[in-house]
């Protein structure tokens, strides 16, 4: 844990990132709540890029486990891949509403 004179940027950093980007985690080694760092972070700029740095690693890494799954042909892995990475190809979830026999829908207003 650290005082508070210790919680210099530098220092905040490297517990950013030996916890990954994990807010939590890293309060918790610092000694000092979320929200003190919070404000902290939000009063140094180089703590909120280590910040999003960290936390867009988090998201790479775990895009790669997504992959892995799907190469391996986990169903649910190619399900969620396609509709979130496939849109522009038509892998999406919609529902299409068409009138008799999928022409258009007709609307008849009766005065």
């Amino acid at each position: 844990m650290m005082t508070q004179k210790e919680m210099t940027a530098e220092n905040v950093i490297s517990k950013i990132e030996q916890a990954r980007g994990n807010l939590t985690a890293a309060a918790s080694a610092i000694g000092c709540s979320r929200q003190t760092l919070y404000v902290f972070i939000r009063s140094h700029p180089t703590c909120k890029d280590a910040l999003d740095s960290n936390r867009e690693k988090m998201i790479d890494n775990v895009e790669s486990m997504l992959y892995s799954k799907a190469l391996d042909g986990e169903a649910w892995a190619v399900c969620f891949f396609l509709k979130t990475q496939g849109k522009h190809r038509g892998y999406v979830e919609r529902q299409e509403i068409t009138g008799e026999d999928g022409d258009d829908i007709r609307v008849h207003i009766d005065q």
